[in-house]
This record gives C-alpha cells, sequence and structure tokens, in this order.
C-alpha cells in the first residue's frame, strides 16, 4: 500500500482461531499502515461460517480462556478467542437462532488467556515457516 489510498472507517478481517497467520498480520499491518484505533478493527466469521461443523466438537477452545471462565461452551470460548486473533473491538456473527445470540453476547464477560493467544500465534507461524521450507 502507498499512501494514496484512503483510510477506511473501519477494518473488518476474518477472525478467530481458523483465521491463518498471514491473515492474522495482514490485519494487524493494515490497521497500523492505517492508525486504525481499536473500535474501527472489526473481525467477522468467527465460526467459519457454522458452529456445527466438526472442528468445534474436536477443538475445546476453552483452553484460550482464564481458568476461572473454562465452565463456559467451546462456542462461547472460541468467540472470546476471535476478539485477539488478530485483536478487535467488534467481532460480527450472522444468525437466525435468538439462543445463539444470547449465548454469544454472554461469552462478552469473559476474560481470555493472552498468553495461550500468543502462544498460539507463535505456533501458526511457526507452522506456517515449516510450510514453506
Amino acid at each position: 500500500m502507498d499512501g494514496a489510498l484512503p483510510a477506511p472507517s473501519v477494518l473488518m478481517v476474518p477472525a478467530g482461531l481458523l483465521a491463518g497467520i498471514a491473515t492474522l498480520d495482514a490485519a494487524q499491518t493494515l490497521a497500523e499502515q492505517w492508525q486504525l484505533g481499536m473500535e474501527a478493527r472489526w473481525g467477522m466469521s468467527p465460526f467459519g461460517g457454522s458452529t456445527n461443523s466438526a472442528v468445534w466438537e474436536a477443538v475445546d477452545a476453552r483452553m484460550f480462556l482464564q481458568p476461572e471462565h473454562r465452565g463456559a461452551s467451546r462456542v462461547q470460548a472460541a468467540f472470546r478467542a476471535a476478539y485477539l486473533l488478530p485483536p478487535v473491538a467488534t467481532v460480527a456473527v450472522g444468525s437466525d437462532d435468538a439462543e445463539h445470540v444470547r449465548e454469544l453476547v454472554d461469552a462478552l464477560h469473559l476474560s481470555a488467556n493472552e498468553a495461550t493467544v500468543r502462544q498460539y500465534r507463535k505456533l501458526l507461524r511457526d507452522h506456517s515457516r515449516r510450510q514453506r521450507a
């Protein structure tokens, strides 16, 4: 990017555990280049299109929460982790199920374990480097 492109009012990027390291790094680079504050950073599609996918049964995202919040559901944990992968202030989801939306809203009070998220990003980066070699 050069300075000729105007900065958007909101940058919306894929977010969550299914976002690859290239996506996470690109979101960070764009946000910094455009000097966007956190309120202008939005995530989307934190479940890759469906909370019913087999990945959400196989992966226990509660490991990304602080120990006192690990009683939350796997969906809630994955949703909360999406706010840090990449760091965003808002995560957009779509649903026609009011109970699902209520479950996600209830997840907003959960505290993520930022050290685990940093370790996860490092693992993604290391894996990406090995794939290129």
